[in-house]
């Protein structure tokens, strides 16, 4: 269980001269299992509190536990140690890596090649077309985003953070990162961070918490949540629409 306690993130606006609060006082609690969607308008500071978990951030005060074991000074490593993985908005590439040493590297030791291949088949890649490819430039955006998940999958991780996984990539990947999810999300074998702006990996989630000018605006049960940001969205666009009438 992840449980994060009056974190607060505070950096240096030398253009103000003056201290600018990122992340004020926020608490929350994912249980173990669970599948959390963190939105929230951009600028808000979703994203941060993502790297505070992972330990990329170092909070100015408040603490973060995980599983009873304050966590909140240890390194990335450490963390990552303890069972926490972190996909980045724009995954890394590895010119001369293949896709099945990647897999063995994050698993820890050598992966036989049917292990391998049902990592990428739970992430909707055709095994044999994908395991001896380099993870380079020659990959597609959504293509390198799917492998970064089986990736976590491979690391049997006690909670796997996902920063905005749909930035940047098709339809077509979309739809099939939104299965690879569903799929993980059924599973109930790890909890699941997702920080995200899509209504279709909110409606995968069993809780909801929103982020808004570093602080939490609303946090629930996606039944409870998901309903007035979706009337949020339809009051804005109306506006717009009446404007440009």
């Amino acid at each position: 269980m992840l449980e994060v306690k009056n974190i607060g993130f505070t950096v240096t606006d030398e253009a103000k001269g003056g201290d600018l609060e990122i992340i004020e006082d926020v608490s929350f609690t994912l249980p173990d299992g669970k599948f959390l969607v963190i939105t929230g308008p951009n600028g808000g500071g979703k994203s941060t509190l993502a790297r505070l978990i992972m330990g990329i951030e170092k909070p100015t005060k408040g603490q973060i536990l995980y599983n009873g074991q304050d966590i909140t000074a240890l390194s990335i490593t450490e963390r990552a140690r303890l069972g926490i993985g972190y996909a980045f908005q724009q995954p890394p590439r590895f010119k001369g890596l293949t896709v099945r040493k990647l897999l063995s590297l994050a698993h820890g030791k050598d992966l036989p090649e049917n292990e391998c291949c049902s990592y990428l088949t739970k992430v909707g890649l055709c095994s044999m077309d994908y395991l001896n490819r380099e993870v380079d430039t020659s990959l597609s955006g959504g293509e390198v985003k799917r492998i970064e998940i089986a990736t976590l999958m491979a690391r049997n991780l006690g909670l796997a953070i996902y920063d905005e996984p749909e930035a940047g990539i098709d339809l077509w990947s979309f739809s099939m990162l939104v299965q690879s999810f569903r799929d993980i999300a059924a599973d109930r074998n790890e909890s699941v961070m997702i920080i995200s702006h899509q209504e279709r990996i909110m409606q995968l989630a069993d809780d909801i918490l929103v982020i808004a000018d570093g602080k939490i605006r609303s946090f629930g049960t996606k039944e409870e949540i998901l309903p007035t940001l979706l009337g949020e969205f339809d009051s804005k666009c109306s506006l717009r629409g009446d404007n440009n009438a």
